[in-house]
């Protein structure tokens, strides 16, 4: 399988003219009867050898997180549990215990995150920036920046930052900063499509902790309203990746190149920030007569502007992220029609007719949406493609 990235290295190393690369990308079009890029392609796997070399750098990375906890175990033994000697555990020995075990916990985080790091940087050198192996890449990536976010909050935790929810808050922040800053090197270096999602990811993780933190300094938000303000947070973050995104989708309309493979990304990203905090405010997560007729209708409502929003800008990430929530919203809509045996079954059908028809007449649906836009917004969002029949 061959990526729009292959082929356009094979034209600028001159192995490929550039006539020939179109000629080629227009009979795939014809024979797929769709254009390139209303498939929404990216690269995963090359070959079964991406799956074996992927089982690899899995039981690497766990090997190097485990010996980092065995190194921290020889800093930090396993405290004893408060009464194993059979007598009634004092307060002040549970809270010896506690203060050994985050000790313990923060020094196994900060040495398996350094050596995760430390592993998967080389391998990346090899895999990634040699061999140019997908699924490795993707792996080693989000290892290296997982692995930088957990070395720093274990620094922050035997510093004691976490004194209370305003200072984990602030140590949750730093270490999205810094793991955002690492996405970022990762990038300069290997230019893996998902590495800006990924510093991206980080960099939101930052601004919801600071504006959280924020918030509980100036107004003192009580506990039980800390799980709403995060909901509004992500809403509004997830907003602002989804319009990052297409700002990459706007620089590469046609999707010939690793552009359009890093707004994919980034709008799989932004898509669940997007559509949870618009479906739990609803009440589709508190399941039963919680629902309610009203909310479910408006789940099936925002779905299906969702629908048109995906078409307009030719990606999925919308319509997959918020499937969960309308299949409860069916269910539960059937249940109150009286279909009750059969609730599950009809709206496994109904949901399943719509994509799958949706998926068949892609083009020609998408044509419509986007005739219907204004001209300014037909100027920025993907090609449309008309595929003869």
């Amino acid at each position: 399988m061959y990526s729009e990235d292959d082929l356009n290295s094979a034209v600028a190393a001159g192995a490929l003219s550039a006539g020939a690369a179109a000629s080629f990308r227009a009979h795939i079009t014809q024979v797929r009867e769709m254009p390139r890029g209303d498939e929404e392609s990216f690269r995963l796997i090359n070959s079964f050898n991406d799956i074996f070399v992927a089982i690899g750098i899995i039981i690497m990375l766990l090997a190097a997180g485990a010996i980092g906890q065995a190194i921290a175990s020889a800093f930090a033994a396993v405290p004893p549990f408060p009464g194993m000697n059979g007598n009634e555990p004092s307060e002040a020995e549970w809270l010896a215990f506690a203060e050994a075990s985050e000790w313990r916990t923060s020094l196994s985080t900060l040495f398996a995150g350094i050596l995760v790091a430390g592993t998967s940087w080389p391998l990346a050198e090899f895999f990634t920036r040699r061999r140019r192996m997908a699924l490795p890449s993707i792996l080693l990536l989000l290892a290296f920046v997982g692995s930088i976010f957990a070395a720093v909050f274990g620094a922050g935790m035997l510093l004691g930052a976490i004194d209370n929810e305003k200072s984990g808050a602030l140590l949750v922040s730093g270490a999205g900063l810094v793991a955002a800053l690492a996405a970022w090197v990762h990038w300069r270096r290997f230019m893996v499509p998902i590495t800006v999602a990924a510093g991206a990811g980080a960099a939101a993780i930052t601004l919801v902790a600071l504006m959280l933190a924020l918030i509980q300094s100036l107004f003192g938000v009580e506990e039980e309203a800390v799980g709403d303000i995060l909901l509004v947070l992500t809403f509004m973050t997830g907003l602002a990746v989804f319009a990052f995104a297409m700002r990459w989708d706007i620089s590469d309309r046609e999707r010939i190149s690793r552009r359009s493979d890093v707004a994919f990304w980034l709008h799989l990203l932004a898509a669940p920030m997007i559509a949870h905090p618009v479906f739990y405010s609803l009440g589709v997560m508190d399941g039963g007569d919680r629902v309610g007729m009203g909310g479910a209708l408006g789940v099936v409502a925002i779905y299906v502007v969702f629908g048109l929003v995906a078409l307009a800008i030719d990606r999925r990430a919308l319509l997959v992220s918020a499937l969960a929530y309308v299949l409860a919203a069916l269910t539960f809509l059937f249940d109150r029609f009286g279909a009750v045996e059969l609730n599950f079954a009809l709206t496994a059908l109904v949901i399943g007719s719509a994509l799958l028809t949706l998926s068949a007449f892609w083009t020609p649906i998408r044509n419509r949406v986007v005739d219907a836009l204004p001209q300014v917004w037909q100027n920025r969002v993907p090609v449309t493609g008309v595929v003869a029949g």
